[in-house]
Protein backbone atom coordinates (compact mmCIF):
# COMPACT_ATOMS: atom_id res chain seq x y z
CA UNK A 1 0.00 0.00 0.00
CA UNK A 2 1.30 3.14 -1.11
CA UNK A 3 1.43 6.49 1.83
CA UNK A 4 -1.18 8.42 1.01
CA UNK A 5 -1.26 12.23 2.07
CA UNK A 6 -3.42 14.36 4.52
CA UNK A 7 -4.98 15.87 1.78
CA UNK A 8 -5.58 13.06 -0.12
CA UNK A 9 -7.57 11.92 2.48
CA UNK A 10 -9.42 14.60 3.42
CA UNK A 11 -11.22 15.06 -0.34
CA UNK A 12 -12.26 10.94 0.23
CA UNK A 13 -15.94 10.53 1.32
CA UNK A 14 -16.19 8.15 4.86
CA UNK A 15 -16.86 5.48 3.70
CA UNK A 16 -13.72 5.31 1.03
CA UNK A 17 -11.69 5.75 3.98
CA UNK A 18 -12.87 3.02 5.90
CA UNK A 19 -12.15 0.50 3.16
CA UNK A 20 -8.40 2.01 2.69
CA UNK A 21 -8.68 1.45 6.44
CA UNK A 22 -9.44 -2.13 6.34
CA UNK A 23 -6.82 -2.65 4.03
CA UNK A 24 -4.19 -0.89 5.66
CA UNK A 25 -5.02 -3.07 9.06
CA UNK A 26 -5.20 -6.11 6.87
CA UNK A 27 -2.05 -4.83 5.66
CA UNK A 28 -0.48 -4.59 9.24
CA UNK A 29 -1.58 -8.02 10.38
CA UNK A 30 0.16 -9.79 7.61
CA UNK A 31 3.54 -7.59 8.12
CA UNK A 32 2.79 -8.53 12.16
CA UNK A 33 2.58 -12.15 10.82
CA UNK A 34 6.18 -11.70 8.99
CA UNK A 35 7.39 -10.16 11.63
CA UNK A 36 6.50 -12.82 14.28
CA UNK A 37 7.91 -15.79 11.68
CA UNK A 38 10.65 -13.41 10.95
CA UNK A 39 10.19 -13.44 7.21
CA UNK A 40 10.01 -9.60 7.61
CA UNK A 41 12.75 -7.43 6.21
CA UNK A 42 11.67 -3.71 5.75
CA UNK A 43 10.47 -3.44 9.47
CA UNK A 44 9.82 0.33 9.06
CA UNK A 45 6.87 -0.80 7.42
CA UNK A 46 5.02 -1.42 10.32
CA UNK A 47 5.29 1.96 11.73
CA UNK A 48 4.27 3.89 8.52
CA UNK A 49 1.49 1.57 8.44
CA UNK A 50 0.42 2.50 11.89
CA UNK A 51 0.82 6.04 11.28
CA UNK A 52 -1.37 5.59 8.30
CA UNK A 53 -3.79 4.05 10.23
CA UNK A 54 -3.90 6.72 13.18
CA UNK A 55 -4.51 9.03 10.18
CA UNK A 56 -7.25 7.30 8.58
CA UNK A 57 -9.22 7.22 11.74
CA UNK A 58 -8.68 10.72 12.73
CA UNK A 59 -9.82 12.04 9.80
CA UNK A 60 -13.13 9.72 9.88
CA UNK A 61 -13.74 11.47 13.77
CA UNK A 62 -13.29 15.12 12.55
CA UNK A 63 -15.87 14.09 9.62
CA UNK A 64 -17.88 12.82 12.06
CA UNK A 65 -17.31 15.76 14.80
CA UNK A 66 -17.92 18.17 12.14
CA UNK A 67 -21.16 16.69 11.17
CA UNK A 68 -22.93 16.60 14.30
CA UNK A 69 -21.76 20.19 15.12
CA UNK A 70 -23.49 21.21 11.69
CA UNK A 71 -26.62 19.00 12.85
CA UNK A 72 -26.45 20.60 16.03
CA UNK A 73 -26.23 24.27 14.43
CA UNK A 74 -29.30 23.58 11.76
CA UNK A 75 -31.34 22.10 14.83
CA UNK A 76 -31.19 25.59 17.26
CA UNK A 77 -31.58 27.60 14.06
CA UNK A 78 -35.06 26.17 13.36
Amino acid sequence: MKSTKTSDLRDLKAGEIETKLSDANEELMKLRFQQVTGQLTDTSRLRILRREIARMQTILREQASEQTTAEANTEGEA
